[in-house]
Formats: structure tokens, sequence, C-alpha cells
């Protein structure tokens, strides 16, 4: 039940929201917080006096270091609490040590923001612990006592309320008791909305927000994209440094020995035999990261993708800087997926590629006069542009109307 959950069940059917579970657990999530606070209160006043008659050691320092650290505890009872009034996910906002140990333990943890936020909530908390249970209290004695006001009524003594008010007949006794009921269900939602204000307060002072989620999400992708691109470099490397060197020497060696041999026409036929397997080679090199981008640059390497391609290609580039590699790769097979398509589905007579930046990004858009109709759905190749390019928290559409033309718009941010 996020806030906006909260509001919207108690302005919505009244009745519906009485008998619903969320009041009861509101009074629930309201009444545990007071033996919560109280415990943690001891424990910091346990350390305070310890650590203070123990000063003059540093045992008694270590001690008094360790009461901003406590509340970590606190609050990590408070964010599973959080569920009875709020079931998203409540990450923590620590993070890990970078080394084992007290010492570097408790140096990370004084330095950390989420440390001195978890104390004031705790201090705070305790504060408001005693209204947590004030109000409960207030509205269940109240409406309890006075629903009951009929009962007692006539046995003697007036039945009093507040310092001048009582109730001396029948009629006035049910007059209390109907508010008494009132006060229930005017308590049930005070206390729920109550209930409502505190886990919005925990959640801001105790959950890691969302905007620092993802930024690690995308520092993430991006230490996958790069460590994925140096994974490439290296079986291009080893590829180029290995086996298309024994491949070309075994082509030398084979065009020596036609020399010699009785039967030239073998030998030729395996010479050719591994000629085809360099070509293989090599074409699988240049699809892992082909050397041109490395060298020249993404323009250049583009240049090299149009002149293979089957259809005719125009290319349109005006890049002042060069992207970053892992952005380039990106574009570049990007650029080599889609001409790919344009040959094998599109059937279109020609295809233009335009490189620009715009702001800090880098926008390839490739263009053709095909039939149209792409779809990811249908295997196209479409869906793993998409996720190629997500990886560098870019956007990929595409324009594809039955009878053309295809249009491929991908943009990806990145450092001017």
């Amino acid at each position: 039940m996020t806030n906006g959950t909260v509001w919207r069940a108690m302005a919505g059917n009244p009745l519906r929201f009485l008998f619903s579970p969320w009041p009861w657990r509101s009074v629930l999530f309201l009444v545990a917080g007071y033996p919560l606070s109280a415990g943690w209160l001891a424990v910091v006043a346990g350390l305070v006096v310890v650590g203070t008659l123990t000063a003059p050691f540093v045992v008694g320092l270590v001690l008094l270091a360790l009461v901003p650290p406590s509340a970590a505890g606190y609050a990590a009872v408070e964010r599973r609490r959080l569920r009875l009034v709020d079931p998203r996910p409540a990450p923590s906002p620590h993070r890990p040590p970078p080394r084992p140990g007290l010492r570097p333990w408790l140096g990370f943890r004084l330095r950390e923001t989420a440390t001195w936020r978890e104390l004031g909530y705790a201090l705070l908390s305790t504060l408001l612990a005693v209204i947590d249970v004030i109000v409960p209290f207030v509205v269940f004695v109240g409406s309890t006592v006075s629903a009951g006001a009929p009962m007692m009524a006539g046995k003697g003594d007036p039945l009093v309320f507040g310092p001048e008010a009582t109730a001396d007949t029948p009629a006035e006794s049910w007059t209390v008791a109907v508010a008494g009921v009132a006060l229930l269900v005017l308590g049930l939602y005070a206390m729920t909305a109550l209930a409502g204000a505190r886990a919005a307060l925990a959640r801001a002072l105790l959950v890691r927000p969302v905007e620092e989620e993802l930024v690690e999400v995308r520092a993430s992708r991006a230490r996958m994209a790069d460590a994925f691109e140096a994974e490439r470099r290296r079986i291009e490397r080893d590829l180029h440094d290995g086996a298309q060197q024994r491949l070309t020497g075994l082509i030398m060696t084979l065009g020596l020995a036609r020399l010699d041999a009785a039967d030239p026409a073998l030998i030729e036929k395996a010479r050719g035999e591994a000629r085809a397997a360099l070509e293989e080679l090599r074409d699988l090199v240049r699809g892992i990261h082909p050397s041109v981008l490395t060298d020249r640059g993404l323009a250049a390497a583009v240049e090299s993708l149009a002149e293979r391609s089957a259809v005719p290609v125009e290319v349109d580039a005006d890049l002042p800087a060069r992207p970053p590699e892992s952005v380039e790769s990106a574009a570049y097979f990007v650029v080599a997926e889609a001409l790919a398509n344009v040959a094998k589905h599109s059937g279109a007579s020609r295809a233009r590629v335009v490189l620009r930046t715009a702001g800090n990004a880098l926008v390839v858009e490739v263009r053709d006069d095909g039939a149209g109709g792409a779809d990811a759905a249908k295997g196209s190749g479409l869906q793993g542009l998409a996720d190629r390019v997500a990886v560098h928290d870019g956007t990929l559409r595409v324009s594809s109307p039955p009878g053309g033309p295809t249009i491929l718009r991908v943009e990806i941010p990145c450092a001017s």
C-alpha cells in the first residue's frame, strides 16, 4: 500500500475501507514502533554510559563511536515493518565496506550519509513513538467508554465526560454512544493517515532512493559493455595473431610445395581450401571488431560496410569528434545489422546511413526504399539491436509502414 493507495482507500468506499485490513495494520504499525524505540534507546543509553565511564580506555571510545551505527539495526527493523503499510521493496542505502574487520567497518559507516540519516530518524521516531501510542489509546478507550454509556446509565451517579459534560438521562447516554462510534470511525481514518505519514518519513530517510538505484544500474550496464568490448578485442587479437598467421603461412608453404610436387592439382586444392578458411576467419574477425573501426573511427568503418553491401548505400557522416569506443562499437553493429536486414528482407534498391551528433548523443539513422513492414516479432534482429542500444541507455525507433520506406533511428548518449 503506497501512500497514494492509503489516500485512495480512505477516500473510496468508507464501508469497504473500515472493514478492510488496512486500518488494523496501520494500528499495528504505530503501536509496534514504541517497544522498538524503547529498546533502541536502552541500547544507546548503555553504550553512552559504559563508553563514558571507560572513555580513558580505547574500548570506551569504540563504544561511543558505535552509537551512530547502532541506528542501522533500528533502521533495518523499520524497513521490515514498512511491509505492514507499504509492500514496495525497501532496499538498504548502505554500501558494503571495502575491507573486512571492525575498524574499517566502523570508519566506513561513520563516513556514510545513510548512517546519520538513520540516526536522525531513530531520534525523531523515538519522540514520535509517544504520539503513535497515545492516538490509538485515546481512540479505542474513548470510543469503548462512550459506546458503553447506555449500559452504565441509570445505575446511580451521572456519567461524566470531560470536565463539565455529563450524561444524566438515557437519551443523553445514547447520544454519547453514537459519538463514541463516530470517534472510532474517525479515529481509524486518523490512525491510517498517521501511519501513512510515518511510513513516508521512514521511506524518505531509510530507503535507498530510486534515482540512486537507476544510476547504479546504468553504471553496471556501462561496465558490462566495456567488459564485453575488451573481450571482443582480446578474441580479435588472438585470432589475428594466431590462427590467421598460421593459415597465411600454410598458404605460402603450399605455394612453394606446388613447385616440387608430383600432383600439383591436389596441393592447389588444399591451397584453395586454406585461402577460403582464411577469408572466413577474416570475416569472423571483422564481425567481432573490425580493425578499421579501431584505427579510423566510425565513419570509415561504416563506409567499409557500405562498400561491401549488396545494396548501394550512401553514407552521410558528420562527426566532429570520435565517440567513446563502446558507443562506436554499438553504433557500428547497429548499422551492420540494419544493412544486413536491408539486403535480406527489404527488397530495397538503395539505402542511406546518416551519422550525426545531437547535443551529447550520437544519432544513427538508416533509411531504405524497400517494401517496409519490419517487425521485431518476426525475427528481423530489431530486438537484438534494441537490447544492444539499451546497454548504453540509448533508444531505438523504427518506422516501417507497408510499402516503405523503413527508417531506423538510434540515439546513444555519449560524452561530447
